[in-house]
């Protein structure tokens, strides 16, 4: 299951960072930007900004297979994981926020023409 969330949390985090660029995917994109957007904020608002519900759920099954000391970023897990550093969590937040920010412009601009019809 772990391997599985795992597969999960990165092709959202890929697709998060690389959907806006095919037309094929940008209204997609837009809708899970969306949904990561009012997991940050809106979830946020309840539970601390920056909240992710998958990476939640992720803690919750790692936890009970005895897995401790979890950062509360997946970005920082998955950067430790890789590289065996310990990262500082309030600068990939900060880089993960910053390219969030990057991506969200980017996803608004694709889906402009949709964006308007709301307007």
């Amino acid at each position: 299951m772990s391997l599985l969330l795992h597969a999960i949390h990165l092709s959202v985090i890929v697709f998060n960072l690389t959907g806006w660029v095919f037309d094929r995917t940008k209204r997609l994109h837009l809708a899970l930007v969306a949904v990561t957007l009012a997991s940050w904020v809106g979830l946020g608002f309840k539970f601390g900004l920056g909240y992710c519900f998958l990476t939640d759920w992720h803690w919750q099954i790692l936890a009970n297979q005895g897995e401790t000391n979890l950062p509360n970023s997946y970005v920082k897990y998955i950067i430790d994981l890789v590289t065996g550093l310990n990262s500082n969590a309030v600068m990939v937040d900060i880089l993960t926020g910053t390219t969030f920010g990057f991506v969200l412009i980017a996803a608004a601009y694709r889906n402009r023409d949709l964006i308007r019809k709301w307007g």
